[in-house]
């Protein structure tokens, strides 16, 4: 660490930043606007600055913008030098100038940076009397709300939009003295990552608009901290809370996990929790009935026996637990198809044995050469897409470190680099939205995937398996030269081509390069229910058909998303009595005898296991309506009374699990002896919340199941990473506020991040190559091997309950590569699993002979692929 003397104090700073980020992570308040941790410097707002003097014995110094200076050792500044501090307040008056006065009505009030930095540089007062610079607003879309008029041309947009995410329809506009961000013309924003701008911008040019249909202020709302449910990479969230309507998601920092940032789905898919059409009250018989008459109910069909439970990917450990304890290990089943387990299991098996670690999203980004074998990223793990994309900069970087460029110098950096991208080799079966940033790209049938990743593991290692046919392959070649040169290779791969062999010549690769090794999981606990255990799916309805079980309970699972339609149909009909407990209504539901109205996760505490094998916690925000309870304390036997009981037993049932009690403290924590508070200490209004039912202040909620209480009164001090329900620091009100709940700037956070992971690498134990090479893939004559093609907004069960996600839905369809059709024709798909009608997207990068179609947006679509069907025009 190199010593800085800031206001005569000497402060260690890591030499490797600049002096911003070092007087941030020192504490010290010194405003600033353009620059931000992930995203590096450019001095484009001038606000940072200050004194820097040659040593102890120069008195005039000059003035130097602290996010483009080096903490060198030695160096010497002042914050409080009066030539700095008017600098500073001549920058702020001057952005001030055309800034409207709408803080009262700007959706950002209350948690805005710029108005943190404008009260930090003591501006107060407006002398301009002339008219301001006014903007024409754009329609960008069900996500995010633009008002350009409150823009002060810090650049973060422009930045944060094309050079991280990828995007190119944001832009700066420049015409005279005038510089519009925004698109050419009226449109949704193309990025999938584009509600990142929410909390980049900042002031309120960009903000929530799916915030804005109920909106409140962020010190009258209720936070706790959440995990996304929306696919299985365990992004870390914040869920806002007012008046038992959940508000809004925003990104809660993890380092080793989603940083900064969350992908469109994450924040905006939420507002499934609120729709209308939640269950509220138990049905029996589609009957409004009380709780009592509903536990009755459940209480007799267990006493009867006979019993079998279905668990569910979408429900906690806590919940899949409660169910196999309520109907019995061996009656439990996973809820998963029976492919979809088959396979995870297979992941979670190989990261166990080998000596490959599974990288967190983090280290996914410090990757130098990247192999993704059978996954469209951003559709089926985005974030971790968004990692990908830092990744292609690690090798070029290291030539601008030969050219002594600091790397937080992001401009400087940039221009050494121009277009030099890193090695990315990208093997679908479709093309992708990484394909702008890959080195090459591969697009082949499922086992001519496999066999290029055990080609590539055999030019690797001549130990490997050989692929038959296959001893030049150049692109294996290559592929393999650029893993063996890297420093940290990675190897990315998943369930998502529905291939053992995909799957196990990933592994080779990884293990053949001694690369870093990520499985995508298919949903937010995956990774969790196949650990749990259970029979197979296909089981359940070979048990109901023949007579073995008299009840049938389903844990938040639409089995008609996992089996064939037919197949579903005939098991819950042949079922004597059907339980289901869920949050809305679906195809399963429709099936229910008795439905047990479920909490969602903004209704309940549980934990997931992610991808990578890190436990989290997530809290409830908000107490349940009506009768709503969380999954396991329908289940519940009546000896446990709160969270901390079934993870006790859960441990002692499933040692493996046990180091999930970790993820969180106990329900028993307390600082001086008081709960962390989910409400800001600015909360307001509470008492008027239930004044149209009694006038008078009912008692503040208890919470049994966690170490939060359901007001503002609670600990001021900042609490352990699992348990923080929001950001904010005395003179931060906004997210920049995170940079004080870190070890240093954009560093983990104090005491670690959040979560346990479960899965360490192995010793080298001599692990064998996987050999089941499959045959290379030939077309057949009038018929298409069908993959599953995922969306991004379309196949996820639960976003598609939001509106705003619902608006951005892809429509199911067959995407191919065949002059025989034309795009937008309508087409009947015929498998023997049943025929279903699609419309035709042409996709000229396709193999022939492999078709593509759309899975999750209709859950009728259920069935097992890849699979050999017939495509012919709709009659």
């Amino acid at each position: 660490m190199a010593i800085v003397y800031v206001n005569d104090k000497p402060c260690e700073m890591n030499p490797e930043q600049n002096l911003l980020h070092g007087c941030l992570s020192n504490g010290f308040k010194l405003p600033y606007f353009c620059w931000h941790p992930a995203l590096g410097s450019v001095g484009a707002c001038r606000q940072c600055a200050v004194k820097q003097f040659k040593d102890e014995n120069d008195s005039h110094g000059k003035i130097v913008m602290s996010c483009m200076t080096p903490a060198a050792e030695g160096t010497r500044i002042s914050i409080a030098d009066p030539e700095a501090v008017a600098f500073r307040a001549g920058i702020i008056e001057g952005l001030m100038l055309n800034h409207p006065h709408d803080c009262p009505v700007c959706d950002e009030g209350g948690e805005c940076h710029l108005q943190d930095m404008t009260v930090m540089t003591g501006h107060d007062y407006r002398r301009y009397e002339f008219e301001k610079r006014t903007f024409r607003n754009q329609n960008l879309g069900p996500l995010v709300n633009h008002e350009m008029n409150r823009c002060i041309q810090c650049y973060r947009c422009v930045r944060y939009y094309q050079d991280y995410a990828g995007g190119n329809d944001l832009n700066a506009f420049a015409l005279r003295d005038r510089v519009f961000f925004g698109r050419a013309e009226d449109g949704v924003l193309e990025n999938e990552f584009s509600g990142n701008l929410v909390e980049i911008c900042p002031t309120g040019v960009f903000t929530d608009k799916t915030l804005k249909q109920h909106y409140a202020r962020k010190w009258d709302q209720q936070f706790a901290p959440s995990v996304c449910v929306h696919c299985g990479l365990g992004c870390n969230t914040d869920a806002g809370e007012r008046y038992g309507t959940l508000r809004r998601i925003v990104n809660r920092y993890n380092h080793e996990v989603n940083g900064y940032f969350l992908c469109d789905r994450g924040r905006f898919g939420y507002e499934f929790v609120n729709n209308q059409r939640r269950f509220r009250q138990p049905l029996l018989n589609r009957q409004l009935t009380s709780v009592a008459s509903a536990r009755h109910y459940l209480d007799e069909k267990i006493a009867q026996g006979r019993v079998i439970g279905i668990g569910s990917p979408r429900a906690s450990l806590e919940a899949n637990f409660s169910l196999r304890t309520l109907v019995g290990p061996d009656h439990f089943y996973s809820g998963m198809a029976d492919h979809e387990v088959k396979l995870v299991r297979l992941t979670i098996e190989i990261l166990r044995r080998g000596p490959m670690r599974t990288p967190t999203l983090r280290e996914i980004e410090e990757s130098d050469a990247v192999f993704i074998l059978g996954e469209d990223l951003t559709n089926v793990a985005p974030r971790m897409a968004l990692s990908v994309r830092q990744s292609v900069r690690q090798q070029p970087m290291e030539a601008v470190k030969k050219l002594k460029i600091p790397l937080w110098l992001d401009f400087g950096v940039r221009d050494a680099m121009q277009d030099a991208k890193g090695p990315l080799y990208i093997a679908t079966p479709h093309g992708t939205r990484l394909d702008d940033v890959a080195t090459a790209t591969f697009h082949a049938a499922p086992d001519d995937l496999a066999r290029l990743g055990f080609a590539v593991a055999h030019a690797l290692d001549s130990s490997a398996p050989a692929v038959p046919h296959a001893d030049d392959w150049p692109l294996a070649n290559e592929i393999a030269r650029a893993l063996k040169g890297a420093k940290k290779p990675l190897v990315i791969c998943g369930a998502s081509c529905a291939s053992e062999a995909v799957i196990q010549a990933a592994a080779n690769v990884a293990m053949a390069a001694d690369a870093a090794l990520s499985f995508t999981a298919p949903e937010c606990n995956s990774v969790g229910a196949a650990l749990m255990g259970g029979n197979p799916l296909s089981g359940v309805f070979q048990a109901v058909r023949d007579g073995y079980a008299d009840t049938v309970i389903i844990l938040e699972n639409d089995l008609y998303r996992r089996a064939p339609h037919a197949e579903v149909d005939s098991a819950l009909k042949a079922a004597p009595h059907v339980i289901v407990l869920d949050h809305l209504p679906n195809s399963t539901t429709e099936k229910a005898e008795l439905l047990l109205p479920a909490g969602t996760f903004a209704e309940s505490d549980g934990t997931f296991i992610s991808n990578e094998g890190r436990a989290q916690r997530f809290f409830q925000v908000c107490m349940p309506e009506n009768e709503v309870l969380a999954s396991w304390r329908w289940l519940k036997p009546d000896h446990w009374q709160n969270l901390d009981d079934v993870l006790r037993a859960m441990a002692e049932a499933l040692p493996e699990l046990a180091a999930i009690r970790d993820a969180a403290p106990s329900s028993k924590f307390r600082i001086a002896g008081a709960k962390i508070p989910r409400s800001p200490h600015r909360e307001s209004g509470r008492t008027a919340a239930l004044v149209h039912i009694n006038i008078s202040e009912p008692k503040t909620p208890e919470d049994p199941d966690s170490a939060l209480s359901f007001s503002m009164e609670g600990t001021p001090d900042q609490p352990p990473a699992a348990l923080i329900p929001f950001f904010w620091s005395p003179s931060w009100n906004s997210i920049q506020a995170v940079n004080t709940y870190q070890k240093e700037v954009g560093g983990p956070l104090r005491g670690g991040d959040a979560g346990v992971r479960l899965f360490e690498p192995s010793p080298k134990n001599g692990q064998a190559y996987f050999s089941a090479i499959p045959a290379a893939f030939q077309p057949r004559e009038s018929e298409w091997l069908l993959v599953p093609m995922y969306h991004i907004f379309g196949s996820d069960e639960l976003s598609l309950q939001a509106p705003a996600i619902r608006e951005l839905t892809v429509m199911p369809h067959v995407a191919i590569n065949s002059d025989d059709f034309a795009e937008g024709m309508e087409v009947d798909v015929t498998l023997p699993d049943g025929a279903f009608r699609f419309p035709v997207r042409i996709h000229r990068e396709m193999p022939a002979g492999v078709a593509a179609v759309s899975v999750g947006s209709s859950p009728r679509f259920a069935v097992q692929l890849p699979g050999w069907g017939k495509i012919a025009r709709a009659k």
